[in-house]
């Protein structure tokens, strides 16, 4: 509605929105149109223009009130859909011919505002300041119109109030322009609605040329006149563009069978472009005996059939034969064959463009491919389609990206079962990252996969989370778990396990760990086909072991079985592990008992051999009689699935595509994501978030290779899990972890873990350097070759050390629980000892009085030499004690250096001089050292920093201070014996 006008301008009285009278001439007095003799104007083109837009004010403000308004009236409620429809496109054209009225007045002002009196330039007249604006209303009224000549409103509404009509004839052929054909009521009413508008904009073109020659090349508005001139030059041919479209849409309406008809005559704005009877086509293989070209949709008709493609998904290809047109679309591929080449020529512009027009969701202006290029679309496209054919998409609705009528790009599938997928898409298949969730039969269980897709088949690294609560957590080839995987069942499950291991075509084959936390017992070794197959290990939570073969997920044959006490059994056994058969028993204190064993009727154990009593205990120190799974599982091919990506990945020049395939993400749980929906964003933390792009990584790694430089890099690599050496070091730590830590910690496989932990040092070095050859070659150079013995300083001197920490909890409990024995008497070896005060001990460890430090004490008056306690080389005591708090056996062996630098700086003191102890003077002094420092579990320590201690220390100082050490360890386990030939009880006034 138009309230309050500017003085001068036109003033309507309206009510329901509709302008309802006129003013009574051109030019009459206040609220009339402005009279002529008070215009100042510039040019009479100007004037001109003013008139026109006043002559073209008042026809459409007639046209209102006389035809739309009445024709609205005619049958205001109607009942049957054809008359809903009817009275809708009515409302349309109402409500935008009241829309072109308001903007024509507010192009009327813009020029009175300049003409009278005179102020602004052209630049501030409307129709030439905002073109696109005056023109907008003139499309909307040219489409809400057309879209009524389709359905013949005009003529059908008109008949309900006939007589009306015919009284109005010649009130309507006043606003046809004289000349005009008489008709029937509704081609009047038809004309009468259009005719005005066309002549209008034909002078608004005219008139605006004129005033173009007027104005200089330089004149400020020159550009904005010839853009106006442009723009409704455009709209003429449009108009008569739409309206050949409407009319040929609605006679295609009125030749089709009803049935026909309600089927595409859906939506009401389509447009027919092209029809086969014009320019005839054969379809092949597809067979249709008329095809339609809309503005929306490519129709292929065959008796009752109808199959339509929707414009947005046609890709056309153009035939090899000259007079062949390809097309491509989701479910169908066709092609169009014509008599001749024009005829081929005729089709693809018409569909070409008008999938250009579908795909801009507008028709084309000014006219479809006039006076420009043809147009050509994108091969890419984002679009929502719905299959119909049957298959594996049949029913999913996909909504993403295409090309060349295949998903291609990132999308979503959805299917009515509920099952979707969101992620990337090649070619029609899933291809790349992407998470599919697929409900379960009960109630909120479902099972999403998180992976890597290839060619529609999960591949590389993916979790998957079931509806059963168990999670997989490895790799997939062709839709198989495959490789180096863990399944993990849920916490609370009746049966709860872990498998911990490689894959093969979705079966457990190959070196793997199986908890089972139900039995308490965890199977280490080889599986085929889901079953254990081959050499096994089975420790159990009460502490017996069992090594041997296993076929068809039973042991059976020859094997060992070792208890808690050392116990150990050789021979043969039962599926069900029992004793049957041959076999010999050897017991902790040497005795042997070599005969034939069975069972019982009452489940008894039954035996009948020779024991032999004469056998000396076993020594202590040796320990690898009873060591487990040594040589029956080479450490070099245990976890081969865990390098095998890596190494291909290394093999194909760290591809940065394949970057997240390798070392994996991070997401949600797959219960917060289907709570929250956020599973459709398939948004998750990529590994160039953390570590930046294989790139980034390559050249990072070209600047780091000197010693100390080297070194901090690969500490700060080991420790982000998103890089490829800290991935690998953080899947190794699961494996170690699933091996050996839990129900695994048993002491009789300390040496099998001790040897892989070392093999893990060698394969993450020849990881660096196949990375580090990568980066050289994609700089032109080479990696030089690496000998045997340089090979071996590194893994020991440099990245055992940077790795140990990450296996140093499972391992060293290991190394506690082997030299638990020893351990124990050396505890209460050291618990004696500690009863005693500072000067006793020195003299019971027969140190030569003029090495102890007593002038280093300070001493009350009421205090003593032979009460002191813990007093005595103190630092050398407490720099000892240090060796708990490190975790590398050089740096212990470092504390060890420093330890006895202490107890030289002491004694150095003591003399006055500098002195080197020898042998023989340093093992009491250290003894005492190592009695005050109450280290506990020290065999452990010093058993782990033996094993794996760097070779290039042997011989040397720190061997020296080791050997040592575990002679002091050595003496002080036999001072439990030593103490009973001292006097057995000291008396308070005996220690003054």
């Amino acid at each position: 509605m138009i309230s309050d006008l500017q003085p001068g301008q036109s003033r309507w009285v309206r009510k329901s929105g509709w302008p309802l009278a006129l003013p009574a001439v051109l030019g009459s007095g206040e609220g009339g149109l402005v009279p002529r003799r008070t215009l100042a104007m510039s040019t009479s083109e100007e004037a001109d223009l003013l008139r026109l837009e006043e002559v073209f004010s008042m026809t459409l403000a007639r046209t209102i009130s006389l035809i739309l308004q009445p024709l609205l009236l005619a049958d205001p409620e109607p009942s049957d859909p054809c008359g809903k429809e009817c009275l809708r496109l009515l409302q349309q054209l109402h409500e935008s011919a009241q829309r072109l009225w308001e903007v024509t007045e507010q192009s009327l002002l813009s020029f009175r505002q300049r003409l009278y009196p005179p102020s602004g330039g052209l630049e501030t007249v409307l129709l030439l300041s905002n073109a696109d604006h005056v023109l907008q209303a003139h499309m909307e009224y040219i489409k809400s119109y057309t879209d009524c000549v389709v359905v013949q409103a005009f003529q059908k509404v008109s008949k309900k109030r006939s007589e009306f009509w015919r009284s109005q004839r010649k009130t309507l052929r006043q606003l046809l322009s004289s000349g005009s054909p008489g008709g029937s009521v509704g081609t009047t009413v038809y004309q009468a609605l259009l005719q005005p508008l066309s002549q209008h904009v034909q002078k608004y073109v005219l008139l605006l040329l004129s005033l173009r020659d007027t104005l200089d090349e330089n004149h400020p508005a020159q550009e904005l006149v010839m853009h106006a001139v442009t723009v409704f030059g455009n709209l003429q041919s449009f108009m008569g563009q739409a309206l050949d479209q409407a009319v040929a849409t609605q006679a295609l309406w009125h030749s089709l069978s009803s049935r026909l008809r309600d089927v595409l005559c859906t939506p009401a704005h389509r447009r027919l472009l092209q029809d086969s009877q014009d320019i005839p086509v054969v379809v092949t293989p597809l067979r249709a005996e008329r095809v339609l070209l809309f503005d929306d949709a490519l129709v292929l008709l065959q008796g009752h059939s109808v199959h339509t493609f929707d414009l947005k998904l046609v890709w056309v290809d153009p035939g090899k034969d000259k007079c062949a047109l390809h097309i491509l679309t989701p479910e169908e591929e066709f092609s169009f064959c014509t008599r001749d080449p024009q005829g081929q020529v005729e089709w693809q512009w018409k569909v070409t463009q008008a999938v250009c027009q579908a795909l801009c969701g507008k028709k084309d202006f000014p006219v479809l491919g006039s006076g420009r290029k043809t147009s050509v679309p994108p091969e890419y496209r984002r679009v929502a389609y719905t299959f119909c054919r049957e298959g594996w998409l049949y029913q999913a609705t996909y909504e993403g990206e295409w090309c060349r009528a295949k998903p291609h790009g990132k999308g979503t599938l959805k299917w009515p079962d509920g099952r979707n997928h969101v992620g990337d898409f090649y070619q029609g298949l899933e291809h790349g990252f992407g998470i599919r969730l697929v409900p379960q039969a009960s109630e909120d269980k479902f099972d999403c996969y998180k992976c890597h897709w290839q060619e529609g088949r999960m591949c590389e690294y993916g979790i998957c989370e079931y509806g059963t609560d168990k999670v997989y957590k490895g790799y997939f080839q062709a839709g198989l778990r495959h490789g180096f995987g863990i399944l993990d069942s849920a916490p609370k499950a009746p049966q709860p396990f872990r498998y911990t291991g490689h894959w093969e075509r979705g079966q457990r084959s190959g070196y793997g760990i199986e908890e089972d936390r139900d039995r308490g017992e965890r199977y280490i070794g080889m599986w085929q086909a889901d079953q254990r197959h081959g050499p096994g290990v089975v420790v159990t939570q009460a502490g017996v072991c069992y090594q041997g073969t296993f076929q068809g997920d039973k042991m059976a044959g020859p094997g060992i079985l070792l208890y808690e006490d050392d116990s150990l059994y050789e021979g043969t056994f039962t599926r069900d592990l029992t004793l049957l058969g041959k076999g010999k028993v050897t017991f902790p204190n040497g005795f042997t008992l070599d005969g034939s064993f069975s069972s019982g009727t009452d489940k008894g154990l039954y035996t009948q051999g020779v024991l032999d009593t004469a056998a000396l205990p076993p020594d202590q120190s040796s320990t690898h009689k009873r060591q487990l799974g040594l040589g029956t599982f080479p450490v070099e091919s245990r976890w081969q699935g865990v390098y095998s990506p890596f190494r291909d990945f290394v093999r194909l020049g760290c591809p940065g595509e394949l970057q997240e395939a390798l070392l994996g993400f991070h997401m949600q749980s797959s219960r917060e994501l289907h709570k929250s929906q956020e599973y459709l964003c398939c948004e998750r933390t990529h590994p160039e978030d953390c570590v930046g792009s294989m790139e980034d990584t390559l050249k990072e790694l070209l600047q780091h290779r000197k010693p100390e430089a080297l070194q901090q890099y690969l500490r700060k690599a080991l420790n982000n899990t998103q890089h490829p050496l800290g991935k690998l070091l953080h899947t190794l730590m699961l494996t170690f972890q699933a091996t050996y830590s839990g129900i695994g910690a048993n002491k009789h496989l300390q040496e099998m873990a001790q040897e892989e932990v070392k093999q893990h040092a060698r394969e993450l070095w020849a990881a660096y350097r196949g990375l580090l050859k990568v980066a050289l070659q994609r700089q032109g150079q080479t990696l030089e070759e690496e000998t045997m013995e340089s090979r071996d300083l590194q893994v020991h001197g440099l990245l055992l050390p940077l790795i140990l920490p990450s296996f140093y909890s499972e391992l060293f409990t290991l190394y506690l629980l082997l030299h638990e024995r020893e351990d124990g008497l050396y505890s209460r070896g050291i618990t004696n000892l500690s009863l005693f005060p500072d000067t006793k001990l020195l003299e019971l460890l027969e140190v030569q009085k003029h090495l102890w430090p007593l002038k280093d004490l300070k001493l009350t008056s009421n205090q003593r030499y032979s009460l002191v306690q813990d007093k005595c080389f103190l630092s050398a005591t407490e720099c000892l004690q240090k060796i708990i708090t490190t975790v590398h056996p050089r740096e212990k062996l470092e504390v060890l250096e420093k330890t006895y630098g202490e107890i030289e700086a002491t004694v150095s003191r003591v003399l006055g001089r500098e002195c080197k102890l020898d042998m023989d003077h340093l093992l009491p002094l250290f003894m005492y050292v190592v009695s005050r420092a109450r280290i506990q579990h020290l065999g452990a320590e010093i058993h782990l920093i033996r094993d794996m201690m760097d070779p290039v220390h042997t011989g040397g100082l720190h061997d020296f201070l080791l050997t040592a050490l575990e002679s002091c360890y050595k003496h002080i386990q036999k001072e439990d014996m030593r103490l009973h030939r001292l006097p057995g009880h000291w008396d308070s006034r005996e220690l003054w």
